[in-house]
Order: C-alpha cells, then structure tokens, then sequence
C-alpha cells in the first residue's frame, strides 16, 4: 500500500514537470521554435484546431518560422489567429505559406517573459507541494484505520519529502534555463 502511494506520487509529480516544460516551451525566446505556435487555436470550420494539426511548421532560419497549410484555402485563417493570439507576430503570406519573423526582444519585454517563467514555475510547485500534501494525509488516514507500523509511515513520509525537494530542483533548473533562454541576445 505505501509503496503504491509512493508510485502515485512519483507519476504525478513527473507528470507536473513534464506539463511544466510543455507551458515552458510555449514562452518566446529570441530564437523560432515551432512550440510558440502551440497555443494558437485557429477556427476551422467552426471547431478550435490547433496550428500544429492544420499546417507543417518548421524553422528556415534561426530567427523565423514558415507555417505551410495541408489545406491552402486555410491559409487566411491561421494568419487571423495568429494575429489575434497577440504574441506579437506579423505573419507574412505568400499564398502557399506563411513566414514570421521573430522581431528582437525588448528588455521589458524580456522582463515580462522573466516573471511570466517565473509564475508558471511557482505554479507548477504549488502542485507539487499540492502532490505531497495530498499523499501525506492519505498516508497518515491509512496509519490510523489500518493501524500500520510507524516507522514504515516515517520512512515512505520522508520518501514522499525526497521526491517533492527532487522534483522542485527540477522546476527550478527548467525554469532558469528558460530564463537564460529568455535573457540571451
């Protein structure tokens, strides 16, 4: 049964980090990557598609991403939504493609990007603290209803706390790579 929950709240707490760098990725740097077009839902025919599904994204050059539709008659559509995503992207069209070039980032804007890194990493602690928290009490319940031995609870208890300092170190080194990502001109 601990060893079940200490499972539990590994995969949870490898599933938030994971979740983490996805959201991590979405954040502009000064380079193109396909990843900050993830977010973009563009209206095709009525349903909210994602970019990636409608269209092969790829990277030309360092600073620019070219955006080819499966179907060209969408072409219009994902230059509206990427327009009105308001990631500061000026799509141009060529009729068969679209091209962004990634404009150079402003210190504020670097800045913003920084705090933005920042609260969604706090965020992904909060969960992990949430994780443990969740475990802990489950674990606690389970010593009094089934009368467990305590020292086997201490030790999964501390299991838990290794698992959470671990997974935090991740949050926090992900979330300054991004920075100096973000920082670096």
């Amino acid at each position: 049964m601990l060893k079940e929950q200490i499972n539990q709240v590994k995969d949870k707490m490898d599933k938030t980090v994971s979740v983490l760098g996805d959201d991590l990725d979405t954040i502009r740097t000064g380079r193109a990557n396909p990843k900050m077009l993830d977010k973009v839902m563009v209206d095709y025919y009525g349903t909210m598609t994602p970019i990636k599904q409608m269209a092969q994204i790829t990277v030309p050059e360092p600073r620019s991403l070219q955006i080819q539709p499966w179907d060209r008659s969408s072409i219009g559509l994902i230059d509206k939504a990427i327009q009105m995503a308001n990631l500061g992207f000026n799509p141009t069209n060529d009729g068969t493609s679209l091209r962004i070039n990634i404009p150079q980032l402003t210190s504020e804007r670097r800045t913003e990007l920084c705090k933005q890194a920042e609260k969604i990493g706090e965020n992904a602690k909060v969960a992990i603290r949430n994780i443990r928290r969740d475990a802990n009490d489950a674990i606690k319940k389970a010593e009094k209803k089934d009368s467990l031995p305590e020292d086997e609870v201490k030790n999964t208890l501390d299991e838990i706390q290794t698992l959470t300092d671990k997974a935090i170190k991740e949050i926090d080194k992900k979330v300054s790579e991004k920075e100096k990502d973000i920082k670096e001109v």
